[in-house]
């Protein structure tokens, strides 16, 4: 393969082919909202829900909207490839599309990196009602004191069995499913679709709880959540979380999430190349990905996170 096929414009189209072909982490998607942004920083107000049907009786109750919110502020990344001359002239094996579909699939993965470090900091970062995403006392109108922060008494923290699995998720989704809202009416009473979220060590009880029709718990078989009707349970084992005893429930349904997407600018690719000073002096081509976005915390009604005690 000689140094014409592998110019700048063959790796550049190769990386965007490859930027396509690659999704994104499945999970993604479903627990996040897409905004595009043309400035600096955003601020999304989330203003309450819309007015419950009531019998009409003297004249239009009008019902104002809240001002809570947050905001969201851009930042530029990069990741940079550096190829020497003289691989590219020589490679006869495929070797630096390899290494260039390789630089597509972790600009893929950049969203699962952001919204991991969000959701790992969830107990003690801020989200739109000024409580922490992950908490105890989240109050908003009639809603009443709700927590989306629970726990689970497990017979070892770090490695549940099957059974414990599924009554993690089942109480995760109890847990959203009582939600109300400011005007005291329920949140999530059409959730139907649901992610679990849990690290890699959680893989096996949680796939086989999620799997199963049936469960042996010692001495009685019981209902698997493979088995109840209208609900579906994704599983989403997720290497980037540190935890150890936690595991998230969230709702993957519904026209809001749980997170934010936001992008300025999306993926670009540019070259210092053939003709280059780059090659000139240092003999080396170099490859520079950037994008400007960032994440934050969209509805909390929308996630539960459970520790094991």
């Amino acid at each position: 393969m000689g140094m014409q096929t592998l110019g700048s414009r063959a790796i550049i189209g190769s990386f965007y082919h490859a930027l396509e072909q690659n999704a994104a982490t499945s999970w993604v998607d479903p627990l996040s909202m897409r905004f595009q942004s043309d400035m600096e920083t955003e601020s999304y107000r989330w203003l309450g829900q819309s007015p419950m049907m009531r019998e009409w009786i003297g004249g239009r109750l009008a019902k104002g909207l809240r001002e809570d919110g947050i905001s969201i502020t851009n930042k530029t990344f990069e990741a940079t490839l550096e190829i020497p001359v003289d691989w590219i002239r020589r490679d006869k094996t495929g070797q630096i599309m390899v290494r260039v579909n390789e630089l597509a699939r972790r600009t893929n993965a950049h969203w699962a990196s952001l919204l991991s470090t969000l959701i790992i900091a969830g107990e003690a970062a801020v989200c739109y009602d000024g409580e922490y995403f992950f908490d105890t006392d989240h109050v908003e109108g009639d809603s009443g004191t709700q927590s989306n922060d629970v726990s689970y008494d497990a017979a070892v923290t770090t490695a549940p069995t099957v059974s414990e699995a599924q009554a993690i998720v089942l109480l995760g989704i109890q847990t959203m499913l009582g939600f109300k809202d400011d005007q005291g009416q329920p949140m999530n009473e059409d959730a139907r679709a649901f992610t679990v979220m849990v690290p890699v060590p959680y893989m096996s009880a949680f796939g086989s709880a999620l799997k199963a029709q049936v469960i042996s718990d010692s001495s009685n078989l019981i209902q698997a959540i493979g088995s109840l009707s209208g609900f579906s349970v994704n599983l989403a084992v997720n290497p980037r979380l540190t935890w150890t005893t936690k595991a998230a429930v969230f709702r993957a349904d519904g026209d809001v999430a749980p997170f934010i997407c936001q992008e300025e600018q999306p993926v670009s690719i540019a070259a210092i190349a053939e003709g280059s000073e780059l090659e000139f002096t240092d003999n080396v081509h170099q490859y520079g990905v950037k994008a400007i976005r960032n994440v934050g915390y969209g509805y909390w009604q929308k996630a539960c996170l459970v520790t094991l005690t």
